[in-house]
Parts: structure tokens; C-alpha cells; sequence
């Protein structure tokens, strides 16, 4: 990946292909979209850009509070120094509170916003999820990143661990280790800037960008909610439900998520 500094830190990142941009936002996983990006339904018509946000990968690891608004800024940094102007932007689970939250802050930077389940945790799942997820933070607490690491995949793909470590190192060699070394900023920051977002239903309204709510039909509670609410709330929202899969959907079956996403895309182009 090559790197850029903007903001003070440095940001990996990567471009394929050519056409519309769509820049796209991972949350725990860092190289979550690898397996989405190979697809050729996407590849061979828009011009796709990962980045590694601060704290993962060989991108600046900070060394306190990050907040969604933070990297919202990175995000339109990166999109500056690449010259793009106006861009698609698509995210998975936090990744998509970034997304959803630069769609409020620059709406004339970003045509339409594509959210893989966005995790929401104000909903009333949202304590219900916490509590699930206590042992992984348990672990973490206790000096044990791998296991925390574990505990939480195994939680949010809704499979035991052996089946959830098999899909990563099929589709994703190497992303165990790597968010493992990722731990500490993912539960000394990413989730806490999480939980403190602010995503009421006044804030959804004013996404006025065609907006994709993408969802897997075996997917946890949380996010059947979350789509319920965004659906509820976002003027221009549409639905696409993946079958048989859960959260780690876009890796779980990268195809159909690619089309679904060629699909919105293509009904609704750039307007500049």
C-alpha cells in the first residue's frame, strides 16, 4: 500500500481500477474489503480506495481519544491529496458510522453512501450487544488480545471460532494476526468513540444522499435494528438483504455484495 501524511499522520492506502470513485471504510478487520475490491462487478467500473484509518495497520497509531469526526477528517484529507473531489462512500460495521457521518459533514463531497451494517450501538440492542461482548472486553483487560480478538469475531459472524478462523485465513490470509496487533486501538478507541456517537433519528434525516442499507439475513439482532431504524429515518434509503450470511458478509459472500453495490451505483452516478 502506498502512504500518505495528512493531518499530521500518515495513512496507507490503495487505488484499483478506474471510473467512479468509491472510497471505502473498514472497521476491525483493516483489510476487510481485500476479497469486495476483487470482484470484477465493482473492479471493472469504479475506481475503488482503501485506507487504513489512523491506528490500523502502518497508518499512525494514535496515542489517545479518536472520534468518529477524526476520522472523518482523514478521510477528506486523503480524498484532497488523491484530487478527487466528489466520490462514493461505502462502509462496514464502524466503518460505516464514518461513512454515514461524512455524508452529513460534506454532502457535496459524497454522491451516495453505502453502509454494511452499520453498528449503531444507541439502539436498544445496543446494551443487549455490550453485554454479549463482555467476555471479549474481559479478555482484552486482562492482557490477552488474541482472545479478545477471538471471542468478539466468533460474537459479531455468529459462528464458533473454529468456522469464523477458517473463512479469514481462506479469504484473508493474515487478518487474525494483524488485528490482534490492532487490538489496543480498536478497544481502547475505536469502540469508545463508537458508543460516544451521536446517530439520532434528526441526524439520519439529514442524510440526503441516496443512501444503500446493505444486511445479511442471519446477521445479529444489533443490526436488524439498526437497518429497521435507518430505514425509518433516512429519506432516500433502499434495502438489500445477502442470504445466509451474517456481519462479516462482504467476505462471506463478496460477490452478490459486489453487484448489489454495481447496481445502487450505477442508478445513481456522480452529479459533478
Amino acid at each position: 500500500m502506498d502512504t500518505v501524511t495528512v493531518n499530521g499522520i500518515q495513512l496507507e492506502h490503495e487505488i484499483r481500477g478506474t471510473g467512479e470513485p468509491v472510497l471505502l471504510i473498514s472497521p476491525v478487520l483493516a483489510d476487510g474489503f481485500v476479497p469486495l475490491i476483487a470482484e470484477p462487478a465493482l473492479a471493472e467500473r469504479h475506481q475503488l480506495i482503501r485506507y487504513h484509518k489512523r491506528g490500523w495497520g502502518g497508518s499512525t497509531h494514535p496515542l489517545g481519544a479518536v472520534a468518529i469526526a477524526d476520522h472523518v477528517a482523514d478521510a477528506i484529507a486523503l480524498l484532497d491529496h488523491l484530487g478527487i473531489g466528489q466520490t462514493h462512500v461505502a462502509g462496514h460495521s464502524s466503518g460505516a458510522a464514518v461513512a454515514a457521518q461524512m455524508a452529513q459533514d460534506h454532502p457535496d463531497r459524497i454522491a451516495t453512501v453505502s453502509l454494511l451494517e452499520l453498528s449503531l450501538l444507541s439502539v436498544p440492542s445496543g446494551e443487549a450487544f455490550f453485554a454479549q461482548a463482555a467476555p471479549a472486553f474481559q479478555a482484552y483487560a486482562d492482557g490477552e488480545p488474541e482472545r479478545a480478538i477471538r471471542l468478539f469475531l466468533s460474537l459479531v459472524s455468529g459462528t464458533d471460532w473454529d468456522h469464523c478462523r477458517t473463512l479469514l485465513d481462506e479469504r484473508l490470509p493474515g487478518s487474525i494476526e494483524q488485528a490482534v496487533k490492532d487490538a489496543d486501538t480498536f478497544f481502547g478507541v475505536e469502540l469508545p468513540a463508537l458508543a460516544e456517537w451521536r446517530f439520532a433519528p434528526d441526524d439520519a434525516a439529514q442524510i440526503r444522499q441516496p443512501v444503500l442499507s446493505v444486511l445479511g439475513s442471519d446477521t445479529r439482532p444489533l443490526w436488524v435494528e439498526v437497518a429497521a431504524f435507518l430505514s425509518a429515518n433516512v429519506p432516500d434509503v433502499e434495502e438489500c438483504v445477502i442470504d445466509g450470511v451474517g456481519h462479516l458478509l462482504h467476505i462471506e459472500r463478496s460477490r452478490p455484495v459486489a453487484e448489489a453495490l454495481a447496481g445502487f451505483l450505477a442508478r445513481h452516478p456522480l452529479t459533478c
